[in-house]
């Protein structure tokens, strides 16, 4: 079916949403609440549109598409609206983003310098909370710079399927909490820290992230989880050589999420420990060796075991951190160069 968005004609499809179709074609509608992966909410209204010859005005993220819908997402009256929304939001959010680990990439922040609102003109009483919530080793929660946008609860609930979050209080005194106040590790919560991916502000952040870079200082690296073979894709986030904290990409296979080990698990890389460079056995010491002696020195025996004993002299023990591929490989080697079916792994690799 055939829509218009700011006069700009396009194929949209039944079942769509205002929201999803726009963002089809690029364009964007600010939103922060909504998240492919859960149910629509239409919570925070910061998609709010214009339909066309019409004075209504409808969430994009609820609204589903008709043949020849036309709306306007950037109307006087829809930024109007949306800087309303936003002082209404920021009346009760705590404003310390000169500090901000999420400075930058705090979508609260990011709608207000575009809609240039410095400040709210609503100065009530704000909520109080008896500060920062630290009660695991993982994540802090700052209640004060909550929007109740229920990203997190919703992403516990709907994708990880442990509902251990929720909403407690009502109206005013409305915040995000465990059951009976209890600490994370005493409830479902598995860390896997997909709320704090998903929360749009500085609500919930990475303790071992703190302090570490400004979001616009890291180079994001992609890679693949190196604790199990499902081949979870990861983006660190480097600064100086080190890793300050792992994000997702929703387009990969694992679709965004992450378990307790991917998210949180990778300090080892820069462990004093980690083995750096190849070493070699001589004499009954290890020395240090290029790349190109340690493989001319593997191949060398490999070759002349084979050569002296036959393939079945050899087995080969994978482990189950790799990759499927570098497991099949690793199979396909034994077997069909060495020429030996002795092929097993072991976790702890």
């Amino acid at each position: 079916m055939k829509i218009t968005i700011n006069g700009q004609q396009l194929e949209a499809t039944a079942g769509q949403t205002i929201l999803q179709a726009a963002q089809e074609y690029g364009i964007d509608i600010p939103n922060l609440c909504y998240d492919p992966e859960l149910k629509i909410e239409g919570a925070c209204r910061m998609c709010l549109v214009e339909i066309e010859d019409s004075e209504q005005m409808v969430t994009a993220c609820t609204t589903e598409v008709s043949e020849d819908l036309a709306v306007n997402t950037e109307s006087e009256k829809v930024i109007r609206m949306r800087k309303l929304l936003l002082e209404l939001l920021l009346a009760n959010h705590e404003q310390e983003c000169l500090t901000c680990d999420k400075a930058g990439a705090c979508k609260l922040q990011n709608y207000a310098y575009k809609y240039d609102v410095e400040e709210s003109r609503f100065n009530g009483k704000m909520r109080e909370y008896e500060g920062i919530v630290a009660d695991n080793s993982f994540f802090i929660r700052d209640n004060e710079k909550c929007i109740l946008c229920r990203k997190c609860v919703n992403i516990c609930d709907q994708v990880q399927r442990e509902s251990a979050i929720g909403f407690e209080n009502r109206g005013f005194e409305t915040t995000v909490n465990t059951a009976f106040d209890r600490p994370l590790e005493d409830v479902n919560c598995q860390f896997c820290g997909m709320c704090v991916n998903a929360c749009p502000t500085g609500a919930l952040m990475e303790k071992a992230a703190m302090g570490k870079a400004r979001n616009w200082e890291v180079d994001k690296v992609e890679t693949t989880c190196p604790y199990c073979g499902v081949g979870c894709q990861l983006e660190l986030n480097v600064k100086d050589e080190e890793i300050v904290k792992v994000t997702t990409n929703s387009d990969n296979v694992n679709r965004g999420q992450t378990c307790v080990k991917g998210k949180f698990g990778l300090d080892f890389v820069t462990n004093d420990d980690r083995l750096t460079k190849p070493l070699i056995k001589e004499d009954g010491k290890f020395r240090e060796a290029s790349w190109d002696e340690a493989f001319d020195t593997v191949a060398n025996r490999f070759g002349e075991i084979k050569d002296k004993f036959g393939g079945e002299a050899a087995a080969g023990l994978s482990s189950a951190k790799c990759t499927d591929e570098e497991n099949y490989l690793m199979q396909k080697f034994m077997r069909a160069v060495m020429g030996t079916n002795t092929v097993d792994h072991c976790a702890r690799l």
